[in-house]
């Protein structure tokens, strides 16, 4: 019985892809170029302008920080930014620490919920 299943077993179907060995990569290929163009090419883009924008930080821009300090550049070094955050309070923070531009925009009103009757 044994022989005969290990018979069975060993036997495989002849290879119908028009592709031959390689329509079993197809789709993994297909995988790693959707993952390419939805995550990192978009990570490398951004990437590059924030290297952009921190190096044509000058004196004088408005900048917020990853911790959410707002502030004016002040002063600009090799590795570190000194930001005027009001009151004659100046802050020395590290160039990558600087997450963009601040960018005042118009205030958000609250929702106005209305009471059902």
């Amino acid at each position: 019985m044994t022989t005969l299943l290990e018979a069975f077993l060993s036997q495989s179907a002849p290879d119908q892809s028009p592709l031959g060995g390689f329509g079993g990569l197809l789709p993994i290929l297909l995988i790693f170029v959707v993952f390419y163009f939805i995550l990192i090419r978009p990570q490398q883009k951004q990437a590059k302008q924030q290297q952009a924008f921190l190096a044509a930080l000058k004196k004088g821009d408005e900048v917020v920080t990853q911790g959410g300090v707002i502030g004016t550049v002040f002063a600009v070094q090799d590795r570190t930014v000194t930001i005027d955050v009001g009151g004659g309070v100046k802050v020395r923070v590290v160039k990558p620490q600087v997450s963009g531009p601040w960018k005042e925009g118009p205030a958000a009103e609250p929702a106005k919920t209305e009471a059902k009757k």
